[in-house]
């Protein structure tokens, strides 16, 4: 591993400034327009988000953010061209009732309309924010990623609504969405989870989140654009299209 240089770390840093310089003037122009459920304890309601609003005019596409596309054609957790015009990260909780909302909802109507035809690709994020039980169904989903089924696993976990950190992704029921997803190697699955490299996985992505300011799921950026919340349909539509115009698509 290659150990960085002062030059690397000051771009890392204004990189990281920048960003989150660009998502709070979202949340202020009404972007991240954000209500919480006041029916929860601070801490634990901060990870979750339902978008009242959105402004009008989104935000500019900051480079930045562009450059957070990884772009891995190997990368077991995203679907669709690594060259696709438009890239949507995720930044996903499998705990979370509005990241369910959306996979139910509106990811179904993106896959067809714009991943089958190559204009948008989506890569997953793991940022799991509610405890010990969001952490194990990250883990459970990049396991599920090295035998090439975390799409499966990530639809069967997501299938339905679930009580949080009630037993829902207990390590039982988790190899029972593995096996539901199609994982046949169930032992292979069990080490993957508990391995040093899905634990770093998941660390770096919530890192990222975080450096973005990110608090709360779901959370998207579509070509360095910031969209936050299980929002309608039609958001996510006009802004893949805006992102493809703009790409020259």
């Amino acid at each position: 591993m290659t150990a960085s240089t002062p030059s690397s770390s000051r771009r890392t840093r204004r990189r990281a400034i920048a960003a989150v310089a660009v998502l709070a003037a979202a949340a202020v122009a009404g972007t991240f327009a954000l209500t919480l459920d006041g029916s929860e304890g601070r801490d634990e309601a901060a990870g979750e988000s339902a978008v009242a609003s959105v402004s009008a005019a989104p935000a500019p596409a900051d480079e930045s953010l562009l450059a957070l596309a990884r772009r891995d054609p190997s990368d077991a957790l995203a679907v669709g061209r690594a060259d696709a015009p438009v890239v949507m990260i995720e930044y996903s909780d499998f705990q979370c009732p509005f990241c369910g909302q959306f996979a139910r909802e509106t990811k179904p109507e993106l896959l067809r309309s714009y991943v089958d035809t190559g204009v948008l690709r989506i890569e997953w994020r793991s940022f799991p924010v509610f405890g010990e039980e969001s952490e194990q169904a990250a883990l459970a989903g990049w396991a599920a990623g090295q035998q090439k089924k975390f799409w499966p696993f990530h639809d069967v976990a997501y299938s339905k609504p679930r009580e949080r950190n009630a037993g829902e992704f207990s390590a039982e029921n988790l190899i029972d969405m593995a096996r539901e997803a199609g994982i046949t190697d169930i032992e292979r699955f069990q080490a993957d989870m508990a391995s040093d490299k899905a634990r770093s996985a998941v660390q770096k992505d919530r890192e990222e989140g975080y450096n973005l300011g990110v608090t709360s799921t779901p959370a998207f950026l579509i070509n360095g654009r910031p969209i936050l919340g299980a929002q309608p349909t039609a958001t996510f539509d006009e802004a893949v299209e805006a992102a493809a115009k703009a790409a020259g698509r």
